[in-house]
């Protein structure tokens, strides 16, 4: 199995390329985005060494699928996929902030609550909460965007209106679609037999008009957890079932690495590797409900560059 860790592509009229963690990202003729979804995958904000065969190809069309099931709710930025690891779209300028919505307690947030804390991006978080528990209402807990190599941080509504990164109406509005789309996918992945837990979106402006940029409800963005038997391990205090990268973090973190300083990423063996793709597959088979068609993987520069030429082409 061959993995897309790296590319350098030259299309023509572009402009410029962007490197980020998992997407690489070209504007072509300064209107036009095309992502590149690779195979690289990063846990604590760290690229870990090794790609992972398929992820790609997973995450771009999950995207794209559930871009146009919620094209009715917020314009998005998406125009066409050529290349079963390509998004093509119309470039917008990003908020400097992510839109996280959380529906129940747990991850990031439940580290942060069992070690005390109870309130977090400004919204207050009850006493008495378990791991797990569903909210009663879904929270919104923003962080800012920050660049390649950099800790995204967490950040209050109250902040992000003070230091002016976002508008007060264009921040209710960014705050309304989030609710929206949380719901929409939360709707979607009960069809599904699924839990959509807690995800991030982010947003970009064009022509004076906010869209909805980058990834939605897939599993790098999001948590999943299968909703039989969630009421019965919550009662009985046990993990529940899920489909997120999270796994991927609990095998790091048991192996002494939570992309601290001086910590180490561990081996990552080719059975590692074969394994984390395998619950890739898995992720993308239930939140899809499709069997996974690989992609030819021979030679997958070449393919992008020829379809992606091919569409650019075109327009």
């Amino acid at each position: 199995m061959k993995a897309l860790t790296s590319t350098d592509f030259q299309f023509e009229g572009q402009k410029s390329v962007y490197h980020g963690k998992v997407r690489d990202v070209y504007t072509v003729k300064n209107d036009l985005l095309v992502m590149v979804a690779t195979d690289r995958i990063s846990a604590f904000d760290v690229v870990l060494p090794k790609g992972i065969p398929y992820k790609g190809q997973m995450l771009n069309q999950i995207a794209a699928r559930f871009l146009d099931a919620t094209a009715d709710i917020v314009p998005n930025w998406k125009l066409a996929s050529p290349d079963p690891m390509v998004t093509i779209g119309l470039r917008c300028e990003g908020y400097p902030v992510e839109m996280i919505v959380r529906g129940y307690l747990c991850g990031s947030a439940w580290r942060a609550y069992k070690n005390g804390v109870r309130e977090i991006c400004g919204v207050r978080i009850p006493d008495g909460m378990r791991e797990n528990q569903r909210f009663e209402t879904p929270i919104i807990t923003p962080t800012t965007k920050a660049e390649y190599g950099l800790h995204d941080e967490d950040i209050s509504k109250e902040e992000i209106l003070n230091q002016g990164l976002v508008a007060p109406d264009e921040y209710a509005l960014l705050e309304k679609y989030t609710m929206q789309l949380f719901l929409r996918g939360s709707e979607i992945a009960a069809q599904r037999g699924l839990i959509l837990v807690d995800t991030k979106y982010e947003f970009g402006k064009r022509d004076g008009k906010i869209y909805l940029i980058d990834e939605i409800h897939t599993p790098d963005s999001s948590r999943y957890f299968y909703a039989e038997g969630y009421e019965e391990r919550f009662a009985k205090g046990e993990t529940q079932k899920q489909l997120s990268k999270e796994f991927v973090r609990e095998w790091l973190m048991d192996n002494g690495f939570q992309g601290k300083e001086g910590q180490t990423v561990p081996e990552m063996t080719d059975e590692i590797v074969a394994g984390i793709s395998e619950r890739y597959i898995e992720l993308f088979e239930n939140i899809s409900g499709e069997t996974f068609d690989k992609a030819h993987t021979e030679d997958i520069q070449t393919r992008i560059e020829t379809n992606v030429k091919a569409y650019l082409a075109s327009v």
